[in-house]
């Protein structure tokens, strides 16, 4: 399905589950937001914000062939984020405000479903490297090379629950 255009889409919600509270007095938008360039392939959306910047990324390459209530659904998750952060003024990500407004749009309306988690398809990536645990022997994929990792059984049973140098993550690349 081809792309919507997302500030509208914005607007629309904003204006029926936020009560406008994310648009300045003139219209303009509080939150910018926008489709990726393409890179986000395992995420279908996320909220950024710092001194400079406060805007909604939704996954192209994710929500591109699925149908509008994806994107709807999507957005609106992260428009919740965005509400917290720049309405309430709440410093949480999934807890309690999110959960209450996200269980009170979905009793508002039945065109799409608010979720903590998606359910899209994500394109499965091969595991480049095999991470092994030195003490048992347990080996577990990886897609990225990762310092500091330890296993957590040996931890727990070697080690009474802590990290241990002698538990640390042995990587080795996958043949290719």
């Amino acid at each position: 399905m081809p792309l919507a255009p997302l500030l509208p889409l914005f607007h629309r919600l904003n204006r029926e589950h936020f009560q406008g509270s994310l648009a300045r007095a003139d219209g303009t938008s509080l939150v910018a937001v926008r489709w990726s360039d393409g890179r986000m392939r395992r995420s279908a959306g996320l909220y950024r914000f710092g001194p400079a910047v406060s805007e909604i990324v939704l996954s192209r390459p994710l929500l591109e062939p699925l149908p509008l209530e994806a994107t709807l659904s999507t957005l609106c998750h992260e428009m919740i984020h965005a509400w917290i952060h720049r309405v309430v003024g709440a410093n949480e990500v999934h807890g309690p405000q999110f959960r209450a407004r996200m269980a009170a749009i979905n009793q508002a309306q039945q065109q799409f479903t608010v979720s903590v988690r998606h359910r899209f398809p994500v394109p499965a990536q091969p595991a480049r490297w095999i991470a092994r645990c030195p003490s048992c022997g347990l080996s577990s994929p990886y897609r990225r090379r990762r310092q500091g990792l330890a296993c957590r059984l040996c931890c727990e049973r070697l080690h009474g629950g802590r990290w241990h140098a002698s538990c640390q993550l042995v990587f080795e690349a996958v043949a290719a």
